[in-house]
């Protein structure tokens, strides 16, 4: 597969509309958004380590791996 990486203005109307069409199509066009920057003594999750704390949470607090739910 070819791959092309593409910076769009997302501040702009058009920005928008493109970053939302490309959205439409997962298999076709993989959306990354750039982590923010970290502040000194802080660290930047990912949705990926924030969803597994989640989980890690509430199958401490309900006794059972909500995960296979």
């Amino acid at each position: 597969m070819e791959t092309i990486n593409v910076r769009i203005n997302i501040n702009t109307p058009t920005g928008r509309r493109l970053l939302r069409e490309m959205e439409k199509h997962p298999k076709t066009a993989i959306v990354e958004y750039p982590l923010p920057e970290s502040k000194p003594g802080q660290k930047a999750y990912t949705i990926h380590e924030s969803y597994e704390e989640c989980c890690k949470i509430l199958s401490d607090h309900y006794k059972v791996d909500v995960r296979k739910l």
